[in-house]
């Protein structure tokens, strides 16, 4: 059977290919089962989704394959992945499931699993998952009668979860009166106004007004220029911008400056640094820049790295004992808090970390200066097989281009059918060069 699972779930275009709701029905049987046989005689299970007009018609076929299955389901609505997350640890339940496509338009949905911690599933797990769904036992297990599951409401979710969020600013700083914030019409529409509301914020709110088909359509961690135009035509200090399911966030100064996920690592260390609660270092994936590494030796602090995804930032700081983890593109986890990227989380504690350091969010952008970075997105079909080895083959020849002074990284989307080729180094110009070149390779390669 074909790998579904990606990075994070299993996605793919609504009502289409590997996100019908008859498959949304066998992934809902699958996991149930796959809990079942592993000691849980009668799951309880929370379901969240996001904006997505999509999200109802799979929210219906997944909770009907998991009761089906004997679990019962708590329906959360529209909440963010890490509201979820919360909500398995808060209603003390054995598994999650999250109806999302996180950043991608809205035409995409997908499924992706939690523990009983909250956690992602790993690797191993989405493969038993997916092992159950061509398992014939996956269709013999019938419940009848109070074997059944039941489906349960909870429309305070997202108000539990908002003032669980609320409650770890603490009292120690004032909260920020103002900034603009972007909910990318997603899941933190149902959050975090009210939350930054009863901090004491009187905060400026866009992509607030999700239509079921505009989640990420021009706003959001994927159209910063959006939030960037508000900040800087209503003279805001800051902002922070949230992806559709808000489990990532990414930071703004007053001057309209994006604040990537490699400078919210590097002030959030420094703070659990010199409060004691950073562990061994951070866990930081490869698509970081190598200027993250050079400003935190800076301190002494070590960075781990790991492969892109949160799950493997997750299992990484696992490994090393770091309790802070993150990428490049805003899924930081901090986890003395949380069990999994959690937007609105990481933009609180940023903001506090920068109130604790003294740090002017203004001089960030410049004080960090990255080395330059180009990241192309090589469009491939689905079915392409790229040889490792010509990958390998291509990038070592660029490779000794760089003279030790940069890097090259060519890596398959876990959601896409892209290629991603990243090129890294001190000069722009043959930075680009290089780039131009690999691109130019693969496309050929790819006729």
């Amino acid at each position: 059977m074909r790998c579904l699972f990606g990075t994070d779930g299993v996605r793919d275009v609504a009502n289409r290919g590997d996100m019908t709701p008859e498959m949304a029905l066998r992934l809902g049987r699958s996991y149930v089962l796959f809990l079942t046989e592993r000691g849980v005689p009668r799951p309880k299970i929370a379901l969240g989704r996001d904006t997505r007009r999509s999200g109802q018609m799979l929210e219906a076929a997944l909770s009907a394959g998991m009761t089906s299955a004997g679990a019962d389901v708590y329906l959360l609505g529209v909440l963010p992945t890490p509201g979820v997350s919360f909500s398995v640890k808060n209603l003390g339940l054995h598994g999650g499931a999250v109806i999302s496509a996180s950043h991608n338009p809205a035409e995409y949905n997908g499924i992706k699993f939690l523990d009983g911690t909250g956690s992602k599933l790993s690797d191993d797990m989405e493969g038993s998952i997916e092992e159950y769904m061509g398992d014939n036992l996956t269709d013999d297990w019938r419940p009848t009668g109070a074997s059944v599951g039941v489906l349960r409401k909870v429309d305070s979710a997202p108000s539990e979860y908002g003032r669980w969020a609320a409650s770890l600013w603490g009292d120690s700083f004032p909260f920020p009166l103002s900034g603009g914030a972007d909910c990318a019409h997603g899941a933190a529409v149902t959050v975090a106004p009210s939350v930054f509301e009863e901090l004491g914020g009187r905060w400026t709110f866009v992509g607030n007004s999700p239509d079921g088909l505009n989640i990420n359509e021009g706003v959001g961690v994927m159209n910063m220029g959006h939030l960037s135009a508000v900040v800087r035509s209503r003279d805001l200090p800051m902002g922070i911008a949230y992806d559709g399911d808000a489990d990532r966030a990414l930071l703004m100064d007053g001057r309209g400056r994006i604040l990537d996920g490699d400078i919210i690592l590097w002030v959030l260390a420094r703070w659990l640094a010199s409060e004691g609660k950073l562990g061994t270092g951070v866990a930081a994936t490869v698509m970081s820049n190598m200027a993250l590494e050079e400003h935190l030796a800076e301190d002494g602090i070590s960075v781990f790295r790991c492969p892109v995804g949160d799950r493997y930032v997750m299992e990484t700081m696992a490994a090393r004992g770091a309790l802070l983890g993150g990428e490049q593109s805003g899924h930081i986890i901090l986890s003395s808090f949380v069990n999994t990227g959690d937007g609105l989380c990481t933009g609180l504690f940023f903001l506090k970390a920068c109130l604790a350091l003294g740090e002017d969010m203004d001089t960030l952008a410049d004080r960090y200066a990255p080395w330059p970075q180009l990241l192309c997105n090589v469009e491939i079909s689905k079915n392409t097989v790229m040889s490792g080895e010509f990958l390998s083959a291509i990038s070592s020849t660029e490779e000794c281009r760089l003279a030790g002074a940069g890097r090259i990284l060519i890596r398959p989307s876990g959601t896409e059918p892209l290629l991603r080729v990243l090129v890294e180094a001190r000069d722009r110009r043959l930075m680009e060069e290089i780039s131009e070149r690999l691109v130019k390779q693969i496309r050929e390669k790819c006729i």
